[in-house]
Protein backbone atom coordinates (compact mmCIF):
# COMPACT_ATOMS: atom_id res chain seq x y z
CA UNK A 1 0.00 0.00 0.00
CA UNK A 2 1.51 3.36 -1.01
CA UNK A 3 1.76 6.49 1.16
CA UNK A 4 -1.19 8.21 -0.55
CA UNK A 5 -3.55 5.30 0.17
CA UNK A 6 -2.37 5.08 3.78
CA UNK A 7 -2.96 8.82 4.27
CA UNK A 8 -6.45 8.56 2.76
CA UNK A 9 -7.29 5.63 5.05
CA UNK A 10 -6.09 7.50 8.13
CA UNK A 11 -8.10 10.58 7.10
CA UNK A 12 -11.22 8.43 6.64
CA UNK A 13 -10.78 6.91 10.10
CA UNK A 14 -10.31 10.35 11.66
CA UNK A 15 -13.48 11.63 9.98
CA UNK A 16 -15.39 8.54 11.06
CA UNK A 17 -14.30 8.90 14.68
CA UNK A 18 -15.18 12.60 14.58
CA UNK A 19 -18.64 11.77 13.22
CA UNK A 20 -19.23 9.16 15.92
CA UNK A 21 -18.04 11.61 18.57
CA UNK A 22 -20.45 14.26 17.30
CA UNK A 23 -23.31 11.75 17.21
CA UNK A 24 -22.76 10.99 20.89
CA UNK A 25 -22.63 14.65 21.94
CA UNK A 26 -25.98 15.66 23.41
CA UNK A 27 -27.33 19.11 22.69
CA UNK A 28 -30.12 18.76 25.27
CA UNK A 29 -31.85 15.95 27.11
CA UNK A 30 -35.43 16.23 28.41
CA UNK A 31 -36.05 12.64 29.45
CA UNK A 32 -38.58 10.98 29.28
CA UNK A 33 -39.70 13.16 26.38
CA UNK A 34 -36.84 13.76 23.97
CA UNK A 35 -33.07 13.79 23.50
CA UNK A 36 -31.45 15.91 20.78
CA UNK A 37 -27.86 15.44 19.62
CA UNK A 38 -25.54 18.07 18.16
CA UNK A 39 -25.49 16.33 14.78
CA UNK A 40 -29.28 16.72 14.49
CA UNK A 41 -30.27 13.20 15.60
CA UNK A 42 -33.51 13.18 17.60
CA UNK A 43 -34.70 10.48 20.01
CA UNK A 44 -38.30 10.53 21.22
CA UNK A 45 -39.02 8.14 24.07
CA UNK A 46 -42.82 8.21 24.29
CA UNK A 47 -45.84 8.66 22.07
CA UNK A 48 -44.36 7.21 18.89
CA UNK A 49 -46.86 4.38 18.42
CA UNK A 50 -49.58 4.50 15.78
CA UNK A 51 -53.18 3.34 16.07
CA UNK A 52 -55.04 3.29 12.74
CA UNK A 53 -58.49 4.84 12.38
CA UNK A 54 -61.19 2.24 12.79
CA UNK A 55 -64.59 1.27 14.07
CA UNK A 56 -63.87 0.45 17.69
CA UNK A 57 -65.00 -3.13 18.37
CA UNK A 58 -66.19 -2.31 21.91
CA UNK A 59 -68.04 0.99 21.68
CA UNK A 60 -68.51 1.17 17.88
CA UNK A 61 -67.07 4.68 17.60
CA UNK A 62 -66.03 5.43 14.02
CA UNK A 63 -62.86 7.35 13.19
CA UNK A 64 -61.07 8.53 10.08
CA UNK A 65 -58.07 10.70 9.21
CA UNK A 66 -58.24 13.86 7.14
CA UNK A 67 -55.73 16.27 5.62
CA UNK A 68 -56.31 19.86 6.66
CA UNK A 69 -53.44 21.28 4.61
CA UNK A 70 -51.31 19.27 2.21
CA UNK A 71 -48.75 22.07 1.93
CA UNK A 72 -48.13 22.00 5.70
CA UNK A 73 -48.76 18.26 6.18
CA UNK A 74 -51.38 19.23 8.76
CA UNK A 75 -53.94 16.58 9.64
CA UNK A 76 -56.55 15.48 12.18
CA UNK A 77 -58.59 12.46 13.20
CA UNK A 78 -62.39 12.74 13.38
CA UNK A 79 -64.53 10.60 15.70
CA UNK A 80 -68.23 9.84 15.39
CA UNK A 81 -70.37 7.85 17.90
CA UNK A 82 -71.91 4.54 16.94
CA UNK A 83 -74.86 4.32 14.57
CA UNK A 84 -77.79 4.85 14.53
CA UNK A 85 -77.22 8.56 15.00
CA UNK A 86 -79.83 10.62 16.83
CA UNK A 87 -81.88 12.90 14.56
CA UNK A 88 -80.43 15.79 16.56
CA UNK A 89 -76.94 17.01 15.75
CA UNK A 90 -74.10 16.33 18.17
CA UNK A 91 -71.95 18.65 20.29
CA UNK A 92 -68.58 19.28 18.63
CA UNK A 93 -65.29 18.88 20.50
CA UNK A 94 -61.98 20.15 19.10
CA UNK A 95 -59.21 18.38 21.01
CA UNK A 96 -55.47 19.06 21.35
CA UNK A 97 -53.19 16.27 22.56
CA UNK A 98 -50.38 16.67 25.10
CA UNK A 99 -46.76 15.58 25.03
CA UNK A 100 -44.78 18.67 26.04
CA UNK A 101 -44.89 20.08 22.47
CA UNK A 102 -42.25 17.46 21.58
CA UNK A 103 -43.98 14.07 21.53
CA UNK A 104 -47.27 12.20 20.99
CA UNK A 105 -49.77 12.67 18.18
CA UNK A 106 -53.47 12.53 17.44
CA UNK A 107 -52.79 9.03 16.08
CA UNK A 108 -50.95 7.48 19.05
CA UNK A 109 -52.68 4.61 20.86
CA UNK A 110 -53.02 6.72 24.02
CA UNK A 111 -55.04 9.46 22.33
CA UNK A 112 -56.91 7.21 19.93
CA UNK A 113 -58.19 5.10 22.83
CA UNK A 114 -58.98 8.15 24.94
CA UNK A 115 -60.97 9.91 22.22
CA UNK A 116 -62.84 6.68 21.47
CA UNK A 117 -63.88 6.44 25.12
CA UNK A 118 -64.80 10.12 25.48
CA UNK A 119 -66.78 10.24 22.23
CA UNK A 120 -68.69 7.08 23.19
CA UNK A 121 -69.48 8.34 26.69
CA UNK A 122 -70.39 11.92 25.77
CA UNK A 123 -71.89 11.19 22.35
CA UNK A 124 -70.06 14.05 20.69
CA UNK A 125 -68.31 14.37 17.37
CA UNK A 126 -64.61 15.15 17.90
CA UNK A 127 -61.78 16.59 15.82
CA UNK A 128 -58.40 15.58 17.29
CA UNK A 129 -55.73 17.93 15.91
CA UNK A 130 -52.33 16.61 14.86
CA UNK A 131 -50.20 19.75 15.08
CA UNK A 132 -46.50 19.71 14.19
CA UNK A 133 -43.92 19.13 16.92
CA UNK A 134 -40.75 20.79 18.17
CA UNK A 135 -37.81 20.81 17.68
CA UNK A 136 -38.27 20.30 13.93
CA UNK A 137 -41.12 22.80 14.08
CA UNK A 138 -40.48 25.06 17.08
CA UNK A 139 -43.21 27.08 18.71
CA UNK A 140 -45.22 29.10 17.80
CA UNK A 141 -45.84 26.68 14.88
CA UNK A 142 -48.09 24.42 17.02
CA UNK A 143 -50.25 27.45 17.83
CA UNK A 144 -50.57 28.38 14.16
CA UNK A 145 -51.35 24.77 13.20
CA UNK A 146 -54.03 24.62 15.88
CA UNK A 147 -55.59 27.86 14.66
CA UNK A 148 -55.64 26.61 11.08
CA UNK A 149 -57.32 23.39 12.26
CA UNK A 150 -59.91 25.38 14.20
CA UNK A 151 -60.65 27.63 11.22
CA UNK A 152 -60.94 24.57 8.96
CA UNK A 153 -63.45 23.04 11.40
CA UNK A 154 -65.44 26.27 11.69
CA UNK A 155 -65.58 26.50 7.89
CA UNK A 156 -68.23 23.73 7.98
CA UNK A 157 -70.71 25.98 9.75
CA UNK A 158 -74.01 26.38 7.83
CA UNK A 159 -73.31 23.31 5.71
CA UNK A 160 -70.10 24.61 4.12
CA UNK A 161 -66.77 22.79 3.93
CA UNK A 162 -66.00 19.39 2.44
CA UNK A 163 -66.09 16.99 5.41
CA UNK A 164 -69.45 15.14 5.40
CA UNK A 165 -69.36 14.08 9.06
CA UNK A 166 -69.04 17.69 10.22
CA UNK A 167 -71.64 18.96 7.78
CA UNK A 168 -74.19 16.29 8.67
CA UNK A 169 -73.66 15.70 12.39
CA UNK A 170 -71.88 18.64 14.08
CA UNK A 171 -73.94 21.09 16.11
CA UNK A 172 -72.08 24.40 15.77
CA UNK A 173 -74.30 25.84 18.46
CA UNK A 174 -72.50 23.58 20.95
CA UNK A 175 -68.74 23.76 20.32
CA UNK A 176 -66.13 22.89 22.94
CA UNK A 177 -62.34 22.97 23.13
CA UNK A 178 -60.34 20.48 25.17
CA UNK A 179 -56.78 19.39 25.78
CA UNK A 180 -54.34 17.93 28.25
CA UNK A 181 -50.94 19.24 29.37
CA UNK A 182 -49.38 21.07 26.39
CA UNK A 183 -52.68 20.48 24.59
CA UNK A 184 -54.45 22.30 27.42
CA UNK A 185 -52.16 25.25 26.80
CA UNK A 186 -53.07 25.13 23.10
CA UNK A 187 -56.81 24.92 23.84
CA UNK A 188 -56.57 27.96 26.12
CA UNK A 189 -54.71 29.96 23.48
CA UNK A 190 -57.29 29.04 20.83
CA UNK A 191 -60.06 30.25 23.17
CA UNK A 192 -58.20 33.54 23.65
CA UNK A 193 -57.81 33.94 19.92
CA UNK A 194 -61.49 33.20 19.30
CA UNK A 195 -62.32 35.92 21.80
CA UNK A 196 -60.15 38.37 19.87
CA UNK A 197 -60.72 37.34 16.25
CA UNK A 198 -63.42 34.70 15.89
CA UNK A 199 -63.14 33.30 12.34
CA UNK A 200 -66.93 33.00 12.27
CA UNK A 201 -68.81 35.31 14.67
CA UNK A 202 -71.88 33.10 14.20
CA UNK A 203 -70.15 30.42 16.31
CA UNK A 204 -69.83 30.85 20.06
CA UNK A 205 -67.81 28.46 22.20
CA UNK A 206 -69.96 26.65 24.74
CA UNK A 207 -67.03 25.80 26.97
CA UNK A 208 -63.53 24.44 27.41
CA UNK A 209 -61.95 21.75 29.58
CA UNK A 210 -58.27 21.62 30.45
CA UNK A 211 -56.61 18.53 31.93
CA UNK A 212 -53.43 19.29 33.90
CA UNK A 213 -52.72 22.29 31.66
CA UNK A 214 -49.12 23.27 30.90
CA UNK A 215 -48.75 26.76 32.36
CA UNK A 216 -45.60 28.16 33.94
CA UNK A 217 -44.24 31.40 35.40
CA UNK A 218 -40.96 32.93 36.43
CA UNK A 219 -42.08 33.54 39.99
CA UNK A 220 -42.88 30.36 41.92
CA UNK A 221 -46.37 29.93 43.35
CA UNK A 222 -47.60 27.47 45.95
CA UNK A 223 -44.98 24.78 46.54
CA UNK A 224 -43.70 24.66 42.97
CA UNK A 225 -40.10 24.48 44.19
CA UNK A 226 -40.77 21.30 46.19
CA UNK A 227 -39.57 19.17 43.27
CA UNK A 228 -36.54 20.84 41.68
CA UNK A 229 -36.12 18.09 39.06
CA UNK A 230 -39.72 18.34 37.80
CA UNK A 231 -39.56 22.13 37.89
CA UNK A 232 -36.39 22.15 35.77
CA UNK A 233 -37.86 19.62 33.32
CA UNK A 234 -40.98 21.74 32.76
CA UNK A 235 -38.86 24.84 32.19
CA UNK A 236 -36.67 22.97 29.67
CA UNK A 237 -39.73 21.82 27.74
CA UNK A 238 -40.88 25.38 27.22
CA UNK A 239 -37.50 27.01 26.58
CA UNK A 240 -36.35 24.38 24.07
CA UNK A 241 -39.74 24.10 22.35
CA UNK A 242 -39.85 27.89 21.94
CA UNK A 243 -36.25 29.20 21.79
CA UNK A 244 -37.43 32.67 20.74
CA UNK A 245 -39.92 33.09 23.57
CA UNK A 246 -39.54 35.84 26.15
CA UNK A 247 -39.12 33.16 28.84
CA UNK A 248 -41.33 31.70 31.55
CA UNK A 249 -43.48 34.82 31.75
CA UNK A 250 -44.31 34.75 28.06
CA UNK A 251 -48.12 35.23 27.88
CA UNK A 252 -48.32 32.04 25.83
CA UNK A 253 -47.25 29.99 28.85
CA UNK A 254 -48.19 32.31 31.73
CA UNK A 255 -51.84 33.41 31.32
CA UNK A 256 -51.44 35.78 34.26
CA UNK A 257 -49.15 37.93 32.10
CA UNK A 258 -51.61 38.09 29.20
CA UNK A 259 -53.54 41.39 28.93
CA UNK A 260 -56.02 39.58 26.67
CA UNK A 261 -57.01 37.02 29.31
CA UNK A 262 -60.36 38.75 29.89
CA UNK A 263 -61.18 38.09 26.21
CA UNK A 264 -61.29 34.30 26.65
CA UNK A 265 -63.89 33.26 24.09
CA UNK A 266 -66.14 31.06 26.23
CA UNK A 267 -68.16 31.42 29.42
CA UNK A 268 -67.54 28.00 31.02
CA UNK A 269 -64.17 26.46 31.90
CA UNK A 270 -63.49 23.17 33.65
CA UNK A 271 -59.92 22.53 34.85
CA UNK A 272 -58.68 19.20 36.16
CA UNK A 273 -55.51 19.03 38.24
CA UNK A 274 -53.80 16.04 39.85
CA UNK A 275 -52.78 16.11 43.51
CA UNK A 276 -49.23 14.84 42.88
CA UNK A 277 -48.61 16.97 39.79
CA UNK A 278 -46.37 20.03 40.05
CA UNK A 279 -48.61 21.77 37.51
CA UNK A 280 -51.54 21.68 39.94
CA UNK A 281 -50.52 25.06 41.33
CA UNK A 282 -50.73 26.64 37.89
CA UNK A 283 -54.12 25.05 37.26
CA UNK A 284 -55.53 26.66 40.40
CA UNK A 285 -53.74 29.93 39.63
CA UNK A 286 -55.30 29.95 36.15
CA UNK A 287 -58.80 30.08 37.67
CA UNK A 288 -57.79 32.91 39.99
CA UNK A 289 -56.26 34.93 37.17
CA UNK A 290 -59.33 34.42 34.98
CA UNK A 291 -61.58 35.74 37.73
CA UNK A 292 -59.28 38.73 38.39
CA UNK A 293 -59.02 39.64 34.69
CA UNK A 294 -62.61 40.79 34.29
CA UNK A 295 -63.56 37.76 32.20
CA UNK A 296 -67.32 37.29 32.22
CA UNK A 297 -67.58 33.58 32.82
CA UNK A 298 -67.39 30.78 35.37
CA UNK A 299 -64.40 28.51 35.98
CA UNK A 300 -64.23 25.39 38.13
CA UNK A 301 -61.15 23.47 39.27
CA UNK A 302 -61.41 19.79 40.20
CA UNK A 303 -58.41 18.36 42.05
CA UNK A 304 -57.98 14.60 42.04
CA UNK A 305 -56.03 13.69 45.17
CA UNK A 306 -53.16 11.22 45.08
CA UNK A 307 -52.82 11.16 41.30
CA UNK A 308 -50.08 12.13 38.88
CA UNK A 309 -50.00 14.24 35.73
CA UNK A 310 -52.73 13.19 33.20
CA UNK A 311 -53.41 10.10 35.29
CA UNK A 312 -56.56 9.37 33.29
CA UNK A 313 -54.49 8.70 30.18
CA UNK A 314 -51.99 6.50 32.01
CA UNK A 315 -54.69 4.56 33.91
CA UNK A 316 -57.89 4.88 31.87
CA UNK A 317 -59.64 1.99 33.65
CA UNK A 318 -59.05 3.30 37.18
CA UNK A 319 -62.08 4.41 39.19
CA UNK A 320 -60.91 8.04 39.25
CA UNK A 321 -60.35 8.08 35.49
CA UNK A 322 -63.81 6.60 34.90
CA UNK A 323 -65.36 9.23 37.18
CA UNK A 324 -63.50 11.97 35.33
CA UNK A 325 -64.81 10.64 32.01
CA UNK A 326 -68.37 10.84 33.36
CA UNK A 327 -67.82 14.43 34.50
CA UNK A 328 -66.43 15.47 31.11
CA UNK A 329 -69.34 13.82 29.31
CA UNK A 330 -71.75 15.75 31.53
CA UNK A 331 -69.85 18.99 30.91
CA UNK A 332 -69.99 18.51 27.13
CA UNK A 333 -73.75 18.00 27.20
CA UNK A 334 -74.87 20.62 29.72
Amino acid sequence: MNFTKISALILFQILLLHSLSQASEILYDIYPFIRVYKNGTIQRFIGQGYAPPSTDPTNKVHSKDIKLSRNLNLSARIYLPRYPISPHKLPLLIYFHGGGFFTESAFSPTYHNYLNSLVAKARVIAVSVNYRLAPEYPLPIAYEDSWLALKWTFSHFKGNGNEPWLKKYADFGHVYLGGDSAGGNLAHQMAIRIGLENPDPGIELSGMFLNCPFFLGKKAIGNESENAYAEALLEKLWLYAYPNSSGLDDPLVNPGMDPSLKNLGCKRVLVYVAGNDLLRFRGRFYKQELEKSGWNGKAKVVEVKGEDHVFNLAKPKSSKAVEMLKMLAYFLNS
